[in-house]
């Protein structure tokens, strides 16, 4: 798990907010880590105030200070410069060809709608690849913050989709020696927002009685998650929350027993994204916390918990 790290970087302070966090990874899955930088033609001199690295040479001598600051604290860091207007396919082809199994990224966005959300670059690595992705907002973790982690938040729907992401977290619970808190968020009449809404709102008593028994039933598949990953090794906590589940999951990430939301998501992230209701990419804009995406294998079920409520008419 987690072998090996790519970790992009601009040359801009903001970008290397995610470094505490590859390091404390990478020491306690003994990972290697790649940070790379791609030179990008017509490059504006400057990115978020600092200088931009539009040389290879300045590149190459920027990353290899990093990377003997990462060797100090323990870590087996190389560098990597290439060149290319696609930073985004560059990041891609980068990681597939050393064969990495995780890209850090910070979510930092150079302006516009898009930036709002979340980087453009970090926004279309994610579509793209096929490899876990660890995003993270700028002011998350400082440079010189060490990053610790006690608990990480798992989100789960009842799906084995999102089940998807338990085996990763599962095995950073065991490395970092903290615990998998899963959660998963039944929704009530008033903030029911899928295609069982209008039937909930129409006839609201039994909409009410229906979402109780989802919570029933969710605490009893939460229980059976938890038996499964207590043997193999791991400290769980589970519980099902009522409401909105990104405002929940959000409360929960700004709180400070929560120091990493491990997730599944099918990779469309951005624009698009939010208006078709993704959750992953409406955390990932607003999260406190840094969060890792695992990606969803194609054709897997999307078979879930959620009961048929009575419909109108």
């Amino acid at each position: 798990m987690f072998r090996h790290m790519l970790v992009p970087l601009d040359g801009s302070r903001l970008a290397e907010a995610v470094l505490p966090v590859a390091a404390t990874l990478a020491r306690a899955l003994d990972a290697q880590v790649t940070l790379l930088h791609v030179v990008e033609p017509g490059a504006p001199p400057t990115v978020h105030g600092d200088v931009h690295l539009t040389r290879a040479g300045e590149a190459d001598g920027y990353l290899r200070g990093v990377a003997e600051a990462m060797v100090a604290q323990g870590v087996r860091a190389d560098v990597a410069v290439d060149q290319g207007a696609d930073v985004a396919g560059v990041i891609a082809r980068r990681a597939a060809s050393l064969g990495v199994d995780l890209i850090v990224l910070c979510t930092h966005g150079r302006g516009g709608v898009r930036a709002l959300l979340f980087g453009r670059v970090a926004e279309q690595v994610l579509a793209r690849g096929t490899v876990p992705v660890l995003l993270m907002a700028p002011t998350a973790v400082r440079r010189e913050q060490v990053w610790t982690v006690r608990r990480l938040l798992v989100p789960l729907d009842g799906s084995p989709m999102a089940e998807a992401a338990l085996p990763a977290a599962a095995a950073l619970a065991r490395a970092l020696v903290a615990e998998v808190a899963l959660v998963m968020v039944v929704p009530t009449v008033a903030t029911i927002a899928d295609d069982r809404a209008t039937a909930a709102r129409l006839m609201p008593t039994a909409g009410a009685a229906l979402l109780d028994v989802e919570a029933e039933q969710a605490v009893t598949y939460l229980q059976e998650i938890t038996a499964r990953l207590v043997r193999e090794g791991v400290r769980v906590a589970a519980s099902v929350e009522r409401g909105e589940a990104v405002r929940v999951l959000l409360d929960r990430l700004a709180g400070p027993e929560v120091d990493l939301l491990v997730m599944a998501t099918h990779g469309r992230s951005g624009v698009s994204a939010v208006w078709a209701g993704s959750v992953a990419s409406r955390l990932v804009a607003r999260a406190s916390r840094p969060v890792l995406l695992i990606r969803i294998p194609r054709g897997d079920s999307q078979a879930s918990l959620q009961l048929d409520l009575p419909r109108s008419g």
